[in-house]
């Protein structure tokens, strides 16, 4: 496997089936989780660094510039962007997180799947960064309604 590949398919996450991009969105919360505990700038510095601009840098050097369901390096992005307004990795914040960014990575709402449309490495990453900006915005809401400090 080429580094690109590897990267893009987020460590091989993207080769699991069923439903590759829910596996990857997995790994990636495990993965976040490990992330959040070290601090939310970690999670913050991983998001933009490990999975934005390795994934602009790993799509189309791999073959992903149509969006194949191997790969899930933007399902990382998002899914990370969905849990920087968790203090910290609980397992209901965690839960609600996966759950927001899969709805609103599946449903493409709106400008998220106006973004899916675009062609090449930005409409792959695209989307799903900002339906991870979306879940984050809900979640952020959700935490200060529900968590008051």
């Amino acid at each position: 496997m080429t580094l690109p590949r590897l990267v893009a398919s987020f460590g091989g996450a993207g080769f699991l089936q069923p439903a590759p991009g829910t596996w990857g969105s997995l790994v990636a919360l495990l993965l976040g989780g490990l992330l959040l505990a070290a601090g939310g700038w970690v999670l913050l510095a991983a998001c933009a660094v490990l999975a934005v601009a390795a994934g602009l840098w790993a799509i189309p050097r791999a073959g992903g510039e149509s969006d194949p369901g191997w790969v899930v390096i933007d399902e990382a992005a998002g899914m990370w962007l969905t849990m920087l307004p968790l203090h910290g990795p609980s397992p209901i914040g965690m839960a609600v997180a996966f759950a927001l960014f899969r709805l609103l990575d599946i449903t493409k709402p709106g400008p998220i799947g106006a973004i899916d449309r675009m062609h090449g490495p930005v409409g792959v990453m695209g989307d799903d960064v900002l339906a991870g900006l979306v879940g984050a915005i809900v979640l952020w809401v959700l935490v200060v309604t529900l968590l008051p400090s």
